[in-house]
C-alpha cells in the first residue's frame, strides 16, 4: 500500500505539473547554432582573460563542479551514483567546448529534473505525516561541502529532517509574529486603527473577511511546487546560459556568459533606466542575493531598521498588497522582472536576512519603486565637533562618498557635468574656510565606480605621483594623479573609513592614501578585495549574446594587488559585515593575490609609528563605551551565527534560538534608532570613534600640514632605482 501511494503521488505530480490530461513538456534540446556560441566563448576566454589560462582540464574540473552545484547547490537532490555517471565528463568539458558540443549541460538538466520530480513526491507524502518536535535531533542546513547522499534511504532521512525543519521554522515564526504584535506600542496600533476606520468607513457591511493564512504544510507544498514548475519550465537558452556561465566563472567569479536576455538585464542595470529597488542581484542557492545597495535607489534611501542590506537573500516578491509569490529557484532574469516595475508602485520582498544565513528567520521589506536619484549618490559633508579635555572643541570635517560617479560624455564646463572629485573638493573648500583640523573620508559601502574619479580624488590629498598601477594581459601601466593644480586641496590629517562592502575604486583611494602615509585607514579587518576590471565583448550575431570577461587588475603603488586581500585597516573597528561571508575571498574561483614591482613614489609621512599609541587610547575609550560594547556583542553574535551549520529540531531548543534571534533583531534596530538624528555622529559607533582617533592623531602630530612634494628630489629617486 505504501509503494502504491508513492506511485500514485508521483503520477499526480506529473498530471498536476503539466495540466489535466496534457502531455508532459518535452525535454529541451540545444539549438544548432549553440555550438558556434560555445566555440566563440572558448576562444575569447583563452585569448582575452587576464590570466591567459588555457581552457584545459583544470578549468574543466572547476566548470564541472560549477555546473553540478548550480543545479544542486546544497548536495541534496543528486545521489553519489549520479555524480559517478557525470564523472567521465569532469576533464572533457574543455574539449567539448572547443568542438562546439554543449550536450553535457542537457544531460545534467534531464537527470536533475527527474530528481526534482522524485523529491516533490517525497515532500508531498512527508507533509501528510505528523512530525514529532520533541525528538532531540539536529538538521545540517549548510551542506555546500557535504557529500551527496550515498543511498535513497540516506537521502530520504536528509529530506525528512529538511521538511521537519521548514515546518518548525514556520510554526515558530507565526508564534514569534504574535509575540511581536502584542508588544507593539498601543498608540501606534490605535492610530492605525483610526486611520483604517476613516479609509474604510461605509465599507464594513460589504467587506469580505480575509482568507485564513496558509498552514505551514500548504506553504511548504507551494514552495516545492514552484521549484518543480521552474525546473520543468526551463528552456534550451536557460540551460545554455547555466552551462557557459559555469565555464566562464571557472576563470574567476566576475567573468560570465550573458545570453541575449541576460545582456538586456545587464544593460538596464548599468544604465539605471528601469524603475526598481536599487540593488544589484546575483543568483545564489536558488535565491536572488543582494550584492550591492545602489546609492540613490529606494533601498539606499530607506532609513527604517527593517531594511535591505548587502548579503540579504530575496525569496519572495509581492506586488502591492497582493499575495507574496515565492521566487525560490526562479532564474534571476525572471526574478528581476518581478522585482522591477512601474515607478511609484509598491513591491514587498520576503527576505532571508544576511545576519541569519540559515534561513531560520525571514523579514518582509516593502519599498516604493523609483528611479536611481543622482543627487542621492552625491558626496555629502558636515562639520563634527570633538570635545578635548572636557572643555575645548575641535572641528573636524566628514565627507561621505557613496560611489565614484562621473559624467563620461561631457566636459567640466558643460551643463549636466557631474564629478565625485569636484563635489568632494567643494566640501573640502567649505571645511578649509571653517578651519577644520582634520578630515574623515567615509568610503563604507562604496562599491566603486569611475576609475578616473578615484585617481583625481587621490590628487586632492597628494600633489603628484602615481595613484594606482594597472596590469593588462600584455602590459603594466602606472596611472598618476593629475598635475593640474599647484596645491593640494586638503593638507591636514586624514582618516579613511572602510568596511567589507568598500570595493574597487574605494580600495584604490584607501590604498593610495595609506601607502603615501597620507591617511590612517579605520574599519573592518579589510575591504572587499575586488581588484579586477571587466570588459563586455559581443559574440557577433545578436542571438549569440555576449561575454563579460576580466581583462585587467589593479595594483597598489607598493606593488601589491588589491585583489582578494583588499586594503587592511590600520585600526580595526568592525562593522556587522566583518563576520559575514562577504568579500572577494568568499567567492569561488577568485583570482589569487599577486605582486608586481612597486612604483616610484615618496611617502609624505609615517603614521605607522603613531599607531600603537592611537590604538591604546582608542581601546581605553571604547572599553568605557556602553554603546560600543553592545555593538561588539552584535558583531560577535552575527559571526557565531554565520559559523553555525546546524539548527535544533526539538521545539523548546528551537524556540530558544528563535527568541534569541528576535532579541538580536531588536538590538540591530536599537543601534539604528536611538532617538538621534539619522545623520548624527553619535548614532554611528564606528564614525564616532574614528573622529576620536583623528583627534588623537592631530594631537600626536601637532596638526601641521603635510609636505607639498611627493616625488622627492632627484638623488632620492635615483637611490630608489639603483640603490646607494
Amino acid at each position: 500500500m505504501r509503494i502504491f501511494s508513492l506511485i500514485a503521488g508521483c503520477l499526480a505530480v506529473a498530471t498536476f505539473a503539466t495540466g489535466e490530461n496534457a502531455a508532459p513538456k518535452p525535454m529541451p534540446e540545444p539549438q544548432p547554432y549553440y555550438g558556434k556560441i560555445a566555440q566563440k566563448v572558448a576562444a575569447l576566454l583563452q585569448k582575452d582573460h587576464l590570466s591567459q589560462q588555457k581552457l584545459d582540464d583544470l578549468i574543466s574540473r572547476r566548470a564541472w563542479t560549477n555546473l553540478v552545484t548550480s543545479f544542486d547547490y546544497d548536495h541534496s537532490y543528486f545521489l553519489q551514483s549520479d555524480l559517478e555517471k557525470f564523472a567521465g565528463q569532469e576533464t572533457k568539458i574543455d574539449d567539448d567546448l572547443k568542438n562546439g558540443d554543449v550536450g553535457f549541460a542537457y544531460e545534467v538538466y534531464r537527470l536533475f529534473r527527474q530528481r526534482v520530480e522524485e523529491r516533490y513526491c517525497f515532500v508531498t507524502n512527508e507533509l501528510t505525516k505528523t512530525p514529532d518536535f520533541s525528538v532531540d535531533e539536529q538538521y545540517t542546513w549548510k551542506r555546500k561541502d557535504a557529500p551527496w547522499p550515498a543511498t535513497i534511504e540516506e537521502q530520504n532521512e536528509l529530506w525528512r529532517k529538511r521538511i521537519k525543519n521548514e515546518r518548525l521554522a514556520q510554526l515558530l515564526s507565526k508564534e514569534l509574529d504574535a509575540i511581536n504584535a502584542t508588544n507593539k506600542p498601543a498608540a501606534k496600533a490605535e492610530t492605525k486603527k483610526e486611520n483604517d476606520g476613516e479609509k474604510d468607513e461605509g465599507k464594513a457591511a460589504t467587506a469580505t473577511p480575509a482568507p485564513p493564512p496558509p498552514t505551514p504544510e500548504e506553504s511548504i507544498a507551494k514552495r516545492y511546487k514552484q521549484l518543480l514548475f521552474v525546473i520543468q519550465d526551463m528552456d534550451e537558452e536557460a540551460i545554455l546560459q547555466r552551462y557557459l556561465s559555469a565555464i566562464s566563472t571557472a576563470y574567476d567569479p566576475h567573468t560570465d556568459y550573458m545570453s541575449p536576455i541576460r545582456k538586456e538585464d545587464f544593460d538596464i542595470d548599468m544604465n539605471l533606466t528601469l524603475c526598481g529597488i536599487g540593488a544589484q542581484l546575483r543568483p545564489e542557492d536558488g535565491t536572488a542575493k543582494i550584492m550591492e545597495i545602489i546609492p540613490g535607489g529606494p533601498a539606499a534611501r530607506d532609513t527604517r531598521a527593517n531594511k535591505l542590506v548587502k548579503g540579504d537573500k530575496i525569496i519572495g516578491v509581492g506586488q502591492g498588497d497582493n499575495e507574496i509569490e515565492d521566487i525560490l529557484h526562479l532564474p534571476l532574469d525572471k526574478a528581476v522582472r518581478k522585482i522591477r516595475g512601474k515607478k511609484g508602485s509598491k513591491v514587498v520582498l520576503n527576505v532571508i536576512p544576511a545576519s541569519d544565513p540559515s534561513g531560520t528567520s525571514t523579514k518582509l521589506v516593502d519599498l516604493i519603486r523609483d528611479e536611481i536619484k543622482l543627487e542621492e549618490q552625491a558626496a555629502t559633508g558636515h562639520v563634527a565637533r570633538v570635545t578635548l579635555d572636557g572643555q575645548h572643541e575641535r572641528k573636524l570635517g566628514v565627507v561621505r562618498l557613496p560611489t565614484f560617479y562621473g559624467t563620461m560624455d561631457k566636459r567640466p564646463n558643460q551643463p549636466g557635468y557631474r564629478s565625485a572629485t569636484l563635489d568632494v573638493a567643494k566640501q573640502i573648500a567649505a571645511f578649509n574656510s571653517e578651519n577644520v583640523e582634520g578630515l574623515v573620508l567615509d568610503l563604507r559601502n562604496n562599491g566603486g565606480g569611475s576609475l578616473r574619479e578615484a585617481i583625481t580624488l587621490v590628487g586632492l590629498f597628494v600633489r603628484s605621483g602615481p595613484a594606482v598601477q594597472v596590469r593588462e594581459t600584455r602590459q603594466i601601466g602606472v596611472l598618476a594623479v593629475p598635475n593640474g593644480t599647484s596645491a593640494m586641496a586638503f593638507r591636514k590629517p586624514v582618516v579613511v573609513l572602510i568596511n567589507r562592502a568598500s570595493a574597487s575604486a574605494s580600495e584604490i583611494v584607501a590604498g593610495a592614501l595609506q601607502d603615501y602615509g597620507r591617511a590612517i585607514v579605520i574599519g573592518d579587518t579589510q575591504s572587499h578585495g575586488k581588484g579586477t576590471v571587466q570588459t563586455v565583448i559581443p559574440l557577433g550575431d545578436e542571438k549569440f549574446g555576449s561575454i563579460k570577461i576580466t581583462t585587467a587588475s589593479f595594483y597598489r603603488i607598493t606593488g601589491g594587488s588589491t585583489q582578494l586581500r583588499g586594503v587592511h585597516s590600520d585600526i580595526i573597528i568592525p562593522s556587522t559585515l566583518d563576520g559575514l561571508d562577504i568579500g572577494e575571498d568568499k567567492l569561488p574561483c577568485a583570482l589569487p593575490w599577486s605582486q608586481i614591482q612597486e612604483a616610484l613614489y615618496i611617502r609624505v609621512s609615517d603614521p605607522a609609528k603613531l599607531l600603537p599609541g592611537l590604538k591604546e587610547k582608542s581601546a581605553e575609550r571604547l572599553a568605557k563605551d556602553s554603546r560600543y560594547a553592545k555593538h561588539c556583542r552584535l558583531v560577535r553574535h552575527l559571526k557565531e551565527l554565520n559559523e553555525q551549520t546546524e539548527v535544533p529540531l526539538e521545539i523548546s531548543a528551537r524556540r530558544k534560538l528563535m527568541l534569541a534571534e528576535n532579541e538580536l533583531r531588536k538590538l540591530e534596530e536599537s543601534e539604528e534608532d536611538s532617538g538621534e538624528s539619522k545623520d548624527s555622529d553619535k548614532n554611528d559607533v564606528v564614525l564616532n570613534e574614528a573622529l576620536n582617533i583623528l583627534s588623537d592623531y592631530i594631537t600626536a602630530t601637532g596638526g601641521g600640514d603635510v609636505p607639498m612634494e611627493t616625488e622627492g628630489d632627484l638623488r632620492t629617486r635615483m637611490m630608489r632605482i639603483f640603490g646607494e
